[in-house]
Parts: C-alpha cells; structure tokens; sequence
C-alpha cells in the first residue's frame, strides 16, 4: 500500500532508513521535529510504502514553490524490483503536479550504484552541465552514514 507520509510514520521509516547501507542521516533534518516540520511544510507529499505492517519504502517529497525535490528515496531491500520505489515516485511527482511544479530535482550519492542505476532505469537524466554546492548553517546537523 502506497500512502501520504505522516509523522505517526516517523519511527518506522526511521528505523527503515537504519537499514539502507550507505544511508545518510543528520542529526536535526532527519530527527523527529526536523521530519515534522518538513512534512508540515509539503502537506500530503511525501510517501510511505507499507508491506507486511511495516515501512517498506519511503521518501520525503517538498518544494519551494519553484522546483520539487526528492529526498531520501528508499526501499528496504528484501522489498526491491517489485515496483514500489517507481509507484512512490509517481505518487510524489503526481503531488508536485496538483500544486504547479514543472521541475524535479533530487541528489544521489555517486557510490549509491542502486539508487543510480533506479533513476536511471525509470528516466531521470543524470545532470553533467552543474557542480552542487553546500554550505553548513548549523554545524550541530551532522551527517552519519549507515556503513552496516
């Protein structure tokens, strides 16, 4: 079952994304109030996929009223080539429509080989035209990658 996120999701995505290897988590966008306030912000878009009463897929989907963004986009691997990433990827791309975005944009870690390897396969072109710059506001917000 493919459904809008809530934060009564929150633990079981959580711990969904505690078993994506190579995952990245920040200490404040990724804990409780950070997903709050991010699903409070995009109302409806972010989804959750359910199988066996659990979190089998999630992603947080938002925008900024130019360009949508995906975030976190993951299935748990025991869950995978069934077409659950795809069916949440519509669901988001069918919200960003309903309020008038055109554009979607989301990051892939380089060594994340699945995830490339499933934007690719579903259509999204890989950009070679732009470099990404970050710059850190709160140095509290630290990033910790799931290496198990």
């Amino acid at each position: 079952m493919i459904r809008a996120m809530t934060i009564e999701d929150y633990d079981q995505v959580r711990e969904l994304w505690m078993t994506i290897k190579g995952f990245g988590i920040r200490s404040v966008d990724d804990s409780r109030e950070g997903v709050e306030a991010f699903l409070n912000r995009n109302p409806g878009m972010s989804v959750v996929a359910i199988e066996d009463g659990q979190a089998a897929g999630a992603i947080l989907c938002g925008h900024d009223g130019r360009r949508g963004c995906l975030y976190h986009v993951c299935v748990a691997e025991k869950y995978r080539m069934r077409g659950i990433g795809k069916a949440m990827v519509i669901f988001c791309m069918n919200a960003l429509k309903e309020v008038h975005i055109n554009k979607v944009s989301l990051i892939a870690f380089t060594r994340n080989d699945v995830g490339n390897a499933f934007w690719k396969q579903i259509g999204w072109t890989k950009r070679e035209d732009l470099n990404y710059y970050d710059f850190v506001l709160n140095e509290d917000n630290i990033t910790k990658f799931n290496m198990d």
